[in-house]
């Protein structure tokens, strides 16, 4: 297994304090999710034409890579060009040999209304064929509504491209569907190149975040599978600072994250 963090989880450090902080806590990884600022990937400052080499060149001078980069193109809707954006986003992660693009197919982490299959398998479709001659895989998340795992699983199946993989996030079909983590991991298992891990807890029915294994998601039952088939994706801490400002400082959860992650897995 290889770890990396969202860079959800510090939304006020610079990419000198991203990339030193990965390095010195053991980290093999960074998943990209805004920088400072700026949400949008293929707008980042870093990654324009005049810096991405020396972005790049402070990447390997680390040992570290982009994980993935975690887009907010939500294909199923029509209100904006998703697919265009989409499409930047493959673009720029086969210049950082990134693992990996996600795109959504549902809005919001609860399932809705908006999803549509028809729409995000055809964007899919069209997608997978985008990125066959390029490095990242399209991921797609076990999120909403998909974090029904037997649905997911239908789209992949009906996009039928080795291009399409799952980034497995615990906590949604666990919160969404009371679905256990043997059956999410054997619907999908195939497919799985990325893990989402943040814990939590339902109290007086609001979710309330926790730094992993404070919570009650059961992030060691999963854990447990992943090692037993050795898995050899990245697990990547999504702790959501960005948008829940009252959460405890990256510096803090970061180390705890990969102290206790690596303590369990010894």
């Amino acid at each position: 297994m290889k770890f990396s963090f969202s860079t959800l989880g510090c939304p006020d450090w610079k990419w000198t304090e991203i990339l030193s902080t990965a390095k010195d806590l053991g980290y093999n990884g960074i998943e990209i999710r805004g920088i400072g600022d700026d949400i949008y990937a293929p707008d980042i400052k870093i990654f324009n034409s005049e810096n991405i080499e020396t972005t790049k060149k402070s990447l390997l001078d680390k040992d570290l890579t982009i994980a993935c980069l975690s887009s907010s193109c939500y294909l199923h809707l029509e209100d904006k060009d998703y697919l265009s954006e989409a499409k930047s986003y493959i673009d720029l992660a086969d210049k950082l040999n990134a693992k990996g693009v996600r795109v959504m197919g549902e809005t919001s982490p609860e399932p809705s209304d908006l999803a549509n299959d028809d729409k995000f398998i055809k964007a899919l479709i069209v997608l997978c064929d985008y990125a066959k001659d390029k490095f990242p895989d399209i991921y797609i998340e076990t999120n909403g509504v998909y974090a029904k795992s037997e649905r997911l699983l239908s789209i992949i199946k009906a996009v039928n491209s080795p291009k399409l993989k799952v980034i497995w996030d615990f906590q949604h079909p666990v919160r969404n569907y009371n679905e256990p983590v043997e059956v999410t991991y054997n619907n999908l298992k195939e497919y799985i190149a990325h893990v989402h891990i943040k814990d939590s807890v339902v109290r007086s029915g609001k979710l309330e975040y926790k730094m992993v294994f404070s919570g009650d998601l059961p992030i060691k039952e999963a854990l447990t599978l992943l090692k037993a088939d050795d898995y050899q994706g990245f697990i990547s801490l999504e702790w959501v600072k960005r948008w829940n400002r009252e959460l405890e400082d990256p510096g803090i959860v970061f180390s705890n994250f990969i102290y206790s992650i690596k303590s369990f897995l010894a």
